[in-house]
């Protein structure tokens, strides 16, 4: 389990597309979560025990694709060894990813984003009946 409380559905390396001038590619360890994806730079020597209390550099740099903030996953091609897909976000910010084919990792973020979004969409439902029927109460 994760500190938020989700379960990790698939971990692994990813590529991601930096938004510099040159967009180097740039590997992420990635956790694959119910709620999101995680983005955490390559692991790092942990910091000596006399620095554990002060906040963590790395922890600073972990970034979270939260699928509430997600909107597609987009453009997957298939060139020599690699799948490269776009993961499109709510505000129209576009990510660039790229990894093995076998890998899968498009597929598995795209199932986990429809999976959330269902599930939000039933919270939805289930919170709207149970207002008309409370207004509905005598």
């Amino acid at each position: 389990m994760l500190e938020s409380g989700c379960k990790a559905v698939k971990e692994g390396m990813l590529e991601k597309r930096s938004d510099g001038l040159l967009q180097l590619w740039k590997k992420k360890r990635c956790i694959l979560t119910e709620e999101g994806l995680l983005l955490i730079p390559p692991k790092h020597p942990p910091p000596p025990p006399q620095q554990q209390q002060q906040p963590a550099e790395p922890a600073a740099k972990i970034k979270e694709l939260h699928f509430s903030n997600m909107k597609t996953v987009d453009c997957v091609e298939r060139k020599g060894k690699y799948v490269y897909f776009t993961v499109v976000m709510a505000e129209g910010k576009e990510i660039d990813f790229r990894c093995a084919q076998e890998q899968g990792w498009n597929a598995a973020i795209t199932l986990q984003m429809v999976q959330y979004k269902n599930r939000q969409a039933i919270l939805a439902v289930r919170s709207t009946r149970q207002k008309q029927q409370h207004l509905a109460a005598p």
